[in-house]
C-alpha cells in the first residue's frame, strides 16, 4: 500500500467503516473504463459482497471493451440499474478525477449521489476531490494498487478472483511493471496478489495475447496511420469513426493502442486520435524520457498524469489532429529548449 500518514490512516479507517455499514453500495469508475478502473471497481465490490451486502457496479451498456470482458465475467458482480442508483446507501468512485467523468450512463440523473456519501479513491494529480471522503495518492501506480491496500487494510478476503482483478489493473497501468510509476510498493502488491492466487500466465494471455480478429484489424489501421513529426520527437496515429466501426469495433475498444506510436525509438510524445463517436475526438497522450504531457493535455481541456494523459475535443478528426499536433510541436520545442 502507498505510504500511509496518520491522516491517510484516518481516511482509510473512515472508508472501511462506511463500506462495512453499507448494504447496497454502487461502485462507479470513469467513462471508457480500462483494466485499472474495472479491476478496482470489481475487486472492491467483490471484497465487500456477502452477509447481506450486495454491491453493484456502474457499467452502462457497451462501455466495456471486448478485450476486458473477461474481468466482468469473472467478478460476477451485478450491474447497477436506475433503481439501484436510487436505492444505494452510498457510492465509491475509483480512478476518476472529476465527478463529471463518472460512468453513470446517459439516463442517470445528475443528482445521482445527492444526500448520500460519495467516496473518492484515485491516483490522478488532477483529482478535484469531489467526494465527502477523498483518498488521493498521485504517487500510486494505479487505482488497483490503492484498492489492494484498502482491501488488505480492511482484513477482507483477497480470493483468487479479487487477486486477478487487481493484478490486471496494476499490470495494465504500469505497462507490465515497466513504467516510471512502478515502485517497490507496486512490486510488493503484485507479489502479494500472486500469492493470493493471481494467475500470471493467464492474465498475460488475456491482456496481451487474446486479440479478436476485429481488434487486430483495428490495430492494422493504427500502424498504417502512424506518423512522425517534429524531427522524430512526436509520433501520432489516428482512427476515424468509419475506420473503427469498419473494423468491427467501437469506442470502448480504444484503450492502449497509443502504445503503437509510443513504441517508436527516440520519440518524446506519443498521441492517438480516435473518433469513437462522430465529431468527438479522444486524444491519448504519452510522454517518454520524463516529458510532462499532462500540461499539454490540459491545454485541450484534459487531465491525467504527468506522463499519461487524455482529452476529448469536438470537431472533425482532420481539424483536431492539425491543431493538436501543432500545439504539441510548439510545446516540445519549448520544453526541450529549457533542458
Amino acid at each position: 500500500m502507498p505510504d500511509a500518514t496518520d491522516q491517510v490512516q484516518k481516511t482509510l479507517e473512515a472508508i472501511i467503516d462506511r463500506l462495512n455499514r453499507w448494504k447496497q453500495p454502487v461502485i462507479v469508475g470513469h467513462v471508457v473504463p480500462d483494466a485499472d478502473c474495472l479491476g478496482s471497481m470489481l475487486a472492491i465490490a467483490r471484497a465487500w459482497a456477502g452477509n447481506g451486502v450486495v454491491p453493484r457496479v456502474a457499467l452502462p451498456d457497451g462501455c466495456v471493451s471486448q478485450r476486458l470482458g473477461f474481468m466482468v465475467e469473472a467478478a460476477q458482480i451485478p450491474v447497477a440499474t436506475a433503481e439501484d442508483f436510487a436505492n444505494a446507501d452510498g457510492f465509491v468512485a475509483v480512478d476518476t478525477a472529476k465527478k463529471s467523468r463518472c460512468n453513470v450512463g446517459p439516463h442517470t440523473p445528475e443528482s445521482w449521489a445527492d444526500g448520500r456519501e460519495l467516496i473518492n479513491i484515485d491516483h490522478h494529480s488532477t483529482n478535484t476531490r469531489f467526494g465527502e471522503l477523498n483518498w488521493i495518492v498521485d504517487t500510486a501506480s494505479s487505482a488497483a494498487e490503492m484498492a489492494h491496500g484498502l482491501i488488505r487494510h480492511s482484513g477482507r478476503n483477497i480470493d483468487s478472483t479479487v487477486a486477478m482483478l487487481l493484478y490486471c489493473g496494476i499490470h495494465a497501468d504500469t505497462g507490465g511493471f515497466s513504467l516510471p510509476m512502478t515502485s517497490p510498493n507496486t512490486l510488493e502488491a503484485g507479489a502479494h496478489l500472486v500469492k493470493c492466487g493471481a494467475n500470471v500466465p493467464l492474465i498475460g494471455e488475456q491482456l496481451c495475447r487474446s486479440q479478436r480478429l476485429n481488434e487486430f484489424n483495428l490495430l492494422r489501421t493504427i500502424y498504417a496511420n502512424t506518423r512522425l513529426v517534429a524531427d522524430g520527437r512526436i509520433a501520432y496515429s489516428t482512427a476515424s469513426y468509419d475506420e473503427i466501426t469498419g473494423a468491427g469495433c467501437a469506442a470502448a475498444d480504444i484503450d492502449d493502442q497509443v502504445g503503437v506510436p509510443r513504441s517508436l525509438q527516440g520519440i518524446r510524445i506519443a498521441m492517438l486520435f480516435s473518433e469513437g463517436n462522430p465529431g468527438k475526438i479522444r486524444i491519448n497522450f504519452r510522454g517518454e524520457g520524463g516529458l510532462d504531457v499532462l500540461s499539454l493535455a490540459q491545454q485541450v481541456g484534459g487531465g491525467g498524469h504527468r506522463e499519461s494523459a487524455g482529452a476529448v475535443a469536438e470537431g472533425s478528426l482532420e481539424e483536431v489532429v492539425k491543431r493538436v499536433v501543432a500545439m504539441a510541436t510548439d510545446y516540445i520545442d519549448k520544453e526541450c529548449s529549457t533542458v
